[in-house]
C-alpha cells in the first residue's frame, strides 16, 4: 500500500524582543481575553467564552479559537477555525532573551494563499507584535 504524500506548509517566525522578564510577560499576557487587547490579526471584538472555545469577530467574519492551556514554558499557541472545518494553528512562544523576553509567532502559509494575502499577514503580525510592545513596556 502506498503512503500518501506528506506536505509541509510554507512558514515564517517573526519575533519582537520586549524589556520585561519572560515568565512576567507571559503571566501578563496569556490569557486569551488579552489578546484583543494587542492582537487585531486575531479578533476585533472582545473573546467571550463558550465551553473550550473563544468567539470574537475576526478579520474576516466571526471566529472561533482554542488555546492552549496555562503552562511554564511560555507556549500561547491557538487553533483559528476556519468555518469550513478545518483549523489553521498559530504557533506563539514568549521565550528568555537576557533580563528580557522574546515574543515569536510563526506564520503558516495555507494552501491556496497567494503571495498578496501572505504579505499582508506578514505586515499585520508585525504590526501586531509592536503593539503589544508598546502595550507591555508602558
Amino acid at each position: 500500500m502506498k503512503k500518501p504524500e506528506s506536505f509541509m506548509l510554507p512558514a515564517r517566525t517573526f519575533s519582537i524582543s520586549i524589556r520585561l522578564d519572560w515568565q512576567t510577560l507571559y503571566e501578563r499576557i496569556w490569557r486569551p481575553d488579552f489578546f484583543p487587547k494587542w492582537a487585531t490579526g486575531l479578533a476585533q471584538s472582545d473573546l467571550r467564552q463558550v465551553g473550550e472555545l473563544w468567539c470574537a469577530d475576526g478579520p474576516d467574519g466571526p471566529i472561533r479559537v482554542r488555546f492552549t492551556p496555562h503552562n511554564e514554558f511560555g507556549v500561547m499557541d491557538h487553533y483559528v477555525d476556519t468555518g469550513d472545518g478545518g483549523e489553521v494553528h498559530v504557533p506563539l512562544r514568549v521565550i528568555r532573551n537576557g533580563d528580557g523576553a522574546e515574543v515569536m509567532l510563526t506564520l503558516f502559509r495555507q494552501p491556496g494563499m497567494d503571495d498578496e494575502r501572505f504579505s499582508a499577514d506578514t505586515k499585520w503580525i508585525n504590526r501586531d507584535l509592536k503593539a503589544l510592545k508598546a502595550l507591555v513596556e508602558r
